[in-house]
């Protein structure tokens, strides 16, 4: 079957099975692989995605389904060579490890940040709390949430502050 989905601001057509997910439609078929697939089984949530800025399980949604819908990935995260203040705040306070569950972290903390631009810890916690991290406890994750909550322009002024700076 023919499915076009917009993914990342850009219309996607491509034909596909019926039976294709979401996750493999977009790392498989447009090999946008920061959406990462861990456990088949929509327990980890390292396939997170937005679809329409609220976030699901690319493992449970069919690609067919996503016709129609806007669907984020981490690579739509970064706007012309900038960060969002969300990937910024990974770097600034060490948010990851190994980085398998960094994407769908992300892309749930942007959805969260979007709806409550402060969130508290409580809140952050539980944004987060349908996604499996294996390495790092969690506080540096919360704590890079909380940076970019408290920085959310700061990842765009840096690359102007560097263009700037530029000969």
């Amino acid at each position: 079957m023919q499915v076009t989905v917009s993914v990342n601001g850009e219309e996607r057509a491509r034909e596909i099975e019926p039976r294709l997910l979401l996750v493999h439609f977009l790392r498989d078929v447009l090999g946008l692989t920061g959406t990462h697939w861990g456990c088949d089984t929509s327990n980890c949530g390292t396939c997170v995605v937005l679809m329409d800025g609220r976030p699901v399980k690319s493992c449970t949604v069919l690609a067919a389904s996503a016709a129609g819908h806007e669907i984020t990935t981490v690579e739509g995260l970064e706007r012309d060579g900038v960060l969002d203040p969300v990937q910024q705040g990974f770097h600034e306070e060490h948010g990851l490890q190994c980085g398998f569950c960094t994407p769908g972290m992300m892309l749930t903390a942007r959805a969260l940040l979007d709806e409550n631009p402060n969130p508290s810890e409580a809140e952050i916690r539980e944004a987060i709390s349908g996604q499996i991290c294996r390495c790092t406890g969690y506080a540096t994750i919360v704590r890079s949430i909380r940076w970019a909550a408290e920085h959310p322009a700061a990842a765009g002024a840096a690359a102007e502050t560097a263009g700037e700076a530029a000969p």
